[in-house]
């Protein structure tokens, strides 16, 4: 008597079998291409200062800083990731001119600090890559400076309370990133919203563009 695992009736049951099989070791092979997340550290210069409505009534220049901090790559797929970040960055600007009252030269500086997180989409092409997303940020401090001339004293003060606490902006960039390994990268970041007030509304938003360096970990 013929088995009934023999029998036609069950073929089909085995033909399934044997494509679910194969289908979960093409699934399998998938993932095992695709890249992993990576974790990694970046730091660079920045260059800041200020724009907006109350911008061309002072003598705004560029302002010299430092950002750096904890970078994580979380791929989506071979060419799109998603990378949030924890920054330290410091923003600011030069104001210099001559005082209409005294004659006398005026040179101040601004340093505001902030502690940015962008969280940033990603395109990937071979170590080549283009990123752009939200940025949000918080002011942890902030210092104000006057040199001194003929008629006023230099003075250095804090003076946090005289800008918003919350900044709220966004980031875009390009850059060469290894998948395991060192990077570099060039990025903007603006504000949507004014870091200070002057008055009835009209002030001043951040503006810096970045250099920087990376080292990521991990990834493949």
């Amino acid at each position: 008597m013929p088995s009934i695992f023999s029998t036609p009736i069950l073929y089909p049951f085995r033909v399934k079998k044997t494509l679910l099989a194969t289908a979960l070791l093409a699934v399998t092979a998938a993932a095992a291409q695709a890249q992993s997340p990576s974790f990694g550290i970046k730091a660079g210069a920045s260059l800041t200062n200020v724009v907006g409505s109350e911008a061309p009534a002072f003598d705004f220049k560029n302002k010299v800083g430092f950002h750096g901090g904890f970078v994580a790559n979380l791929p989506l797929s071979d060419g799109f990731s998603i990378q949030p970040e924890l920054l330290y960055s410091m923003k600011g600007y030069k104001v210099s001119g001559i005082d209409p009252f005294s004659g006398n030269p005026v040179n101040s500086r601004a340093t505001l600090h902030y502690i940015d997180v962008p969280v940033l989409a990603r395109i990937n092409a071979g170590g080549l890559f283009f990123e752009a997303g939200p940025q949000f940020g918080y002011l942890v401090a902030a210092k104000f400076e006057r040199d001194g001339n003929a008629t006023t004293p230099s003075n250095s003060r804090s003076n946090r309370k005289d800008y918003k606490t919350v900044d709220f902006g966004y980031a875009a960039g390009l850059g060469y990133q290894l998948p395991a390994g060192p990077g570099i990268g060039l990025r903007y970041n603006g504000s949507f919203k004014n870091a200070t007030d002057f008055y009835i509304g009209e002030g001043v938003r951040n503006s810096v563009f970045q250099l920087y360096l990376t080292y990521m970990f991990g990834g493949k």
